[in-house]
């Protein structure tokens, strides 16, 4: 026996795979171009997280992938592969066959996600349109849901409307209808933003464990630190439109490479210790992305700058086994400094 051949490495295709995106948004003041050459991998049953300040481009991702952006959006590069099907390409049809089924999301705010005019029962069976089951086996299956996710007396609660519930409540109805279909990716955009910290909690802890149950994969929107180092295994770190860094989430938040992850980090509360009523900031805005930026995005904030920052954008460059961080400091091996 060859003993060497146990050793090699499995290859293992990605349920997700973004590769070079560039997505412009079309207004009276020009091209805005809210997402360039952005590129992150999904494997199955991992859970990647998306980080960064408002206006950095998450949400337009997670709704480049599900194909939800409005008319004046434009791909204008890069694809977007899903079970090895490039989403960009696939007809309407073809593309809305995947959604609710192969292709599952959690969206932002509860309080808007939900019909209000229709029951929490009608919405969940017809969420389940591509399962042929009576309507009565479609209703069992969303009551056992409710029942997983926490709902307390399902049964009768099923009936309701989605005002009868608080916002805690509906936001676990989302999940339940998003994992109901027992989809191979979940797209999950900021679901604790409209929750009280100690709900916050609750909805992690759940996602954990039916993700671990159902064993999909996640692509976790947020901008809560804390939540992705409970949730995630790996993290992609956006800033304008721009991935900058990526990497095993451990690898990240202990050694962070790219002066804006690093800047992220110390703005977090949950890393301040001693008491002050002042809470750090990232000095400067985040910039216009009209026109073409030439150079390093986040230069006009970063207090390592330099010469080269201003005339060449730079590439990704590799720390470690998987962690990527676009930055020039990185290209001689220069070790930055707090």
């Amino acid at each position: 026996m060859r003993r060497e051949n146990l050793t090699q490495p499995i290859s293992v295709r990605p349920v997700l795979e973004v590769s070079g995106l560039n997505l412009d948004f079309g207004t009276p003041r020009g091209r805005v171009h809210a997402l360039r050459n952005v590129s992150l991998e999904v494997a199955p049953g991992q859970v990647v997280g998306i980080v960064g300040e408002s206006g950095s481009g998450k949400s337009t991702l997670a709704y480049s992938v599900m194909g939800l952006l409005p008319e004046n959006a434009e791909v204008t590069a890069g694809s977007i592969v899903f079970e090895g099907r490039d989403l960009l390409t696939l007809s309407s049809q073809a593309r809305r066959s995947l959604m609710g089924d192969r292709l599952s999301m959690i969206f932002q705010d509860p309080m808007t996600a939900l019909n209000p005019v229709r029951t929490i029962e009608s919405q969940m069976i017809d969420i389940q349109h591509h399962e042929q089951r009576s309507r009565s086996e479609k209703r069992a299956r969303a009551i056992d849901m409710l029942k997983r996710v926490g709902i307390p007396d399902p049964q009768s609660r099923i009936s309701g409307h989605p005002h009868q519930f608080s916002g805690g409540m509906r936001q676990r109805i989302c999940i339940a209808m998003a994992l109901l279909v027992k989809p191979v990716l979940l797209i999950a955009d900021e679901p604790t933003t409209a929750l009280d910290a100690t709900l916050e909690v609750q909805i992690i802890h759940l996602l954990k464990d039916l993700q671990r149950e159902i064993g999909c994969s996640i692509l976790f929107v947020s901008h809560h630190l804390g939540v992705v180092a409970e949730l995630c295994d790996h993290v992609a770190v956006m800033y304008a439109g721009e991935v900058v860094e990526q990497g095993a989430v451990r690898d990240i938040f202990h050694n962070p490479a790219h002066p804006y992850t690093r800047a992220l980090l110390e703005c977090d509360p949950g890393r301040i210790r001693q008491r002050t009523r002042n809470l750090p900031t990232i000095p400067g805005e985040v910039p216009s992305l009209f026109g073409s930026n030439k150079g390093c995005i986040f230069r006009p904030r970063c207090p390592h700058a330099f010469d080269r920052c201003v005339q060449e954008t730079p590439v990704e460059y590799r720390i470690g086994v998987d962690q990527l961080a676009r930055c020039h400091m990185l290209d001689r091996g220069r070790v930055l400094v707090a």
